[in-house]
């Protein structure tokens, strides 16, 4: 039994913070009775201290002796009230919602519900079966790491190229990385997964959830299936312990720590993909695992006329945040906080970022008397001076991170494309659409075309933005890679014991489904590739590369492979000769991109800029045309009121013959490269005033030999 002398200690930080003496765990709950800390040792036997309080709604108590590495949760006391939006049961043990470690997975049961499987009542009865046996450890930990200097990078956002990835996807195969390592954030900070990135030229790694996440949850445990893209956050401030090599018990964070300063050391930035709209706690049936016991009430949206539900159509996912709330939305800043200051990270793109947003409008009337009444007009509408963009905004060091939105939610009227604050980079799904149905031969119009590829001005320039606002891409991890972009009309997610996916991809399998050894498919396959590769670097606005797209890499045609934590996710390192191609094709284009920094204006490009030609080589002037639908159409870049980059798009099934604007008369250009090819800087040259021919599904691009290097 341990010996203990609880003292109340302190009601801030939150969290279990430890002094070098002892620790203060401190918790906030409004709603509750009472509050007990729970110790173990390492049989998993369970020792309980009353915590003080509340003060301001806190429980806190400090105890000497308590070290890094000590195991704890939380039980509740408080009304069981399921139809005011009360759930507290202290028979279930709770992960503390500031833990900055916790040791390993939920294990799934029914004994992690707060109700009786099968009750007639379903989640109106409390469950009195106890559960520490099947939820994981908070721990204590020693925030204490030798940076050696090291701080968030800062790269400008015009000399940014983001590269998704998963930590688990992208090293466990890796033969260059120890087995040991694989899998690991140790794995993604080895010299060879650097090397690769180096070479690669991106300038940041976005993440995939990392946050300390629900691993086998409901139909997914069913069906012998699990979370691998981590969407169902259960800790906010805890790097996920699965992806540890050195184990759980507190060690991750000290791996983690060591995987951002060697990234660091290699000029690549940090950003995390983070979900704060909501938990993996799920709907009124979902698990009771932490915020739904320490104070269900608080922390999610409710519905006003029955509180037994969440308002969890906001999501999609079962429950929301409720970041109205100034408490949840201090637990929401401190948790960003946490990770620029204590862990370096370098920025965030906030998963359904509307849900974030949302506010309850009210409208002020004066009544008989002078009387100020405030009536309620709408529920829980988006705003883009919320709160929390306001919070962000102000914050000295937040509003110093890159700040990038996933801008719709689940909601009503979730789609925000455009319409958030100052700071923020967003996710451009138009430009995403418009690449897929040009280089599939669908109608685009040439205004489409040309508003996409010079930033979406049409939609991202209002309060101020410049033209880094956009993030580009043609894929991501919700929904086909590039290759099965290129091969599939039809998703093939029947391993995922559901019907889950989009079903309209706007993509092409360019003949025939699926695999294929016809060499004039592949060929075209493999043009497609590029096609898309080399546009989204020749476009204005932030480009995003989904990892293992630049060496082919296939989900077998699943366009939501979110559970499939196996070879259909994890990168084949085992590069075909058509895959090393591609591979050194992507470098070479990020490369010219880099060179030309003509693609990454952070200002508008106005009319001195640029000019669209028609094939004829003929300036594209009149309104009329924009709304006309394009299959070929080119671009030339000026620079000091000359052009310096002509760039041909050819999206028809037959060779196109572009004819060189006369202006350019007696220049001589280089062919950079053309994606019929992967070869670039092929060293020919072209002189304006000629015709140059575009094979089908192609574009080229020529500069000025003198200045290509």
């Amino acid at each position: 039994m341990m010996q203990l002398n609880p003292s109340p200690g302190k009601s801030s930080p939150l969290g279990a913070h430890w002094d070098g003496q002892g620790t203060n765990f401190a918790l906030f709950s409004e709603h509750a009775t009472g509050v007990k800390l729970c110790l173990f040792n390492h049989l998993g036997q369970e020792h309980q201290i009353a915590l003080f309080g509340p003060e301001n709604h806190i429980w806190h108590v400090y105890l000497p002796d308590i070290h890094p590495g000590q195991q704890y949760g939380y039980r509740v006391d408080g009304p069981h009230q399921p139809e005011q939006g009360h759930r507290f049961n202290s028979s279930k043990l709770l992960i503390d919602p500031y833990a900055k470690a916790i040791a390993g997975d939920v294990i799934h049961g029914p004994e992690i519900f707060g109700y009786p499987w099968g009750d007639a009542d379903e989640d109106l009865t409390i469950s009195r079966v106890d559960d520490a046996s099947q939820v994981p450890k908070c721990l204590v930990i020693d925030d204490s790491f030798d940076w050696e200097g090291d701080r968030p990078l800062q790269h400008a956002w015009q000399n940014t190229i983001i590269y998704e990835v998963h930590v688990k996807g992208f090293t466990q195969q890796h033969p260059d990385i120890p087995e040991s390592l694989q899998g690991t954030y140790a794995g993604l900070a080895h010299p060879a997964a650097i090397t690769y990135l180096k070479s690669l030229g991106v300038t940041a790694i976005e993440l995939l959830p990392i946050h300390h996440f629900f691993l086998h949850s409901g139909l997914l445990a069913q069906r012998g299936l699990s979370n691998y893209w981590g969407y169902d956050t259960i800790g906010f401030f805890a790097p996920y312990s699965g992806y540890s090599a050195s184990g759980y018990q507190g060690e991750q964070v000290q791996e983690f720590k060591a995987m951002v300063k060697a990234l660091h050391q290699a000029g690549i930035e940090v950003i995390l993909d983070v979900v704060y709209n909501h938990t993996g706690e799920g709907d009124h049936m979902g698990p009771t695992l932490s915020l739904r016991g320490v104070d269900n009430a608080s922390y999610y949206r409710l519905n006003e006329d029955n509180p037994r539900y969440h308002l969890g159509e906001i999501t999609g996912c079962g429950n929301c945040l409720h970041t109205g709330n100034p408490q949840v939305l201090k637990l929401v800043l401190d948790s960003l906080r946490y990770w620029v200051e204590e862990m370096h990270i370098d920025g965030f793109r906030f998963d359904e970022a509307p849900a974030l947003a949302r506010v309850e409008l009210v409208d002020i009337e004066v009544g008989i008397g002078g009387i100020r009444e405030r009536i309620k007009v709408l529920d829980h509408e988006f705003d883009p001076w919320s709160p929390f963009f306001a919070a962000v905004h102000q914050d000295p060091i937040i509003s110093q991170s890159k700040l990038i939105a996933e801008p719709w939610d689940a909601g009503n009227n979730g789609y925000q494309l455009g319409n958030f604050p100052v700071l923020w980079r967003e996710w451009n799904e138009y430009y995403r659409d418009t690449l897929r149905d040009f280089w599939r031969g669908q109608p685009v119009t040439l205004g489409e075309w040309c508003e996409h590829l010079l930033g979406s001005r049409d939609l991202l320039s209002h309060n101020g933005r410049n033209a880094l606002t956009s993030v580009n891409f043609f894929a991501c991890h919700d929904g086909f890679t590039l290759t099965d972009l290129v091969s599939y009309n039809q998703k093939q997610n029947g391993i995922n014991g559901e019907d889950s996916g989009a079903d309209e991809n706007r993509s092409w399998n360019c003949g025939i489904e699926g695999e294929t050894d016809d060499p004039q498919v592949i060929a075209l396959r493999q043009r497609q590739q590029r096609n898309f590769i080399a546009t989204l670097f020749l476009s204005q606005g932030i480009p995003m590369l989904l990892g293992g797209d630049e060496i082919g890499r296939s989900q077998q045609g699943n366009n939501n492979a979110y559970s499939q934590d196996n070879a259909i996710s994890w990168f084949n390192w085992d590069l075909s000769p058509e895959n090393q191609s591609l591979l050194n094709f992507t470098s070479k284009i990020i490369e010219f991109r880099q060179r030309n920094p003509i693609f990454s204006q952070q200002e508008w490009l106005e009319k001195e800029d640029y000019a669209w030609f028609n094939p004829e080589g003929h300036l594209i002037e009149e309104e009329s045309q924009w709304d006309s639908p394009i299959g070929a159409v080119s671009l030339a870049l000026y620079e000091k009121g000359r052009i310096n980059i002509f760039i041909c798009f050819n999206s028809r099934q037959e060779v196109q013959s572009f004819t060189l604007p006369d202006s350019l008369a007696d220049e001589t250009w280089q062919l950079a490269f053309e994606t019929e090819s992967p070869i670039v800087n092929p060293k020919s040259t072209i002189h304006s005033g000629k015709t140059i021919g575009i094979k089908a599904f192609s574009l080229a691009v020529l500069t000025r030999s003198t200045e290509f290097n």
